[in-house]
C-alpha cells in the first residue's frame, strides 16, 4: 500500500488517497478514475510529498527510556526490601559498622545508611564487608 497526497487543480483541494501500488496510481489516473469529492472534477495530480523516513535516534532514545525505567522500578524494588529488612542509621553507618564489627554488638536486623566512598574502602581495609547500593529518590517520578 502507498499513500499519495492529492490536489484537485480546479478547486485546490488536498487530501490523501491510499493505492495499492504506484501502478496502481497511474492506472486510474490514466483511465480517469480519479475526482475531487468537492467540485467532482477529474483534473488530479500528486503532490509533492516529504517520505516517512524512521528515525532510528528517536526509537533508540526510547528503547533507552524504556530500559531506564525497568532499571529505576528494580532499584526501588531493592530499596523497598533493604526498608523492610535493615535499620537504617543515617550518616552514623561507618561508627555503627564498626560497632558491630569490633565490639561484637549482635543486631536483630542489618543496617543501612550514608558514607563515602573513603569511608566505604577504609570499612572494606578493615574487613568490614560492605556493599554500595545505588539508591534514588522516592519523590522522582
Amino acid at each position: 500500500m502507498i499513500k499519495y497526497k492529492l490536489i484537485c487543480e480546479n478547486c485546490r483541494l488536498s487530501f490523501d488517497s491510499w493505492f495499492a501500488s504506484s501502478k496502481e496510481y497511474e492506472k486510474l489516473k490514466k483511465r480517469k478514475l480519479l475526482d475531487c469529492s468537492n467540485c467532482n472534477s477529474r483534473n488530479i495530480k500528486k503532490t509533492l510529498m516529504a517520505p516517512k523516513v524512521l528515525n532510528k535516534n528517536i526509537e533508540r532514545s526510547h528503547n533507552q527510556i524504556k530500559k531506564f525505567k525497568k532499571i529505576n522500578n528494580k532499584i526501588k524494588e531493592y530499596q523497598n526490601f533493604i526498608k523492610k529488612n535493615f535499620e537504617y542509621v543515617g550518616n552514623n553507618f561507618t561508627y555503627e559498622a564498626r560497632s558491630i564489627y569490633y565490639d561484637n554488638k549482635k543486631r536483630v536486623k542489618g543496617i543501612y545508611g550514608n558514607a563515602s566512598l573513603k569511608d566505604i574502602r577504609e570499612l572494606k581495609e578493615e574487613g568490614i564487608n560492605t556493599q554500595v547500593v545505588p539508591w534514588v529518590d522516592d519523590k522522582s517520578n
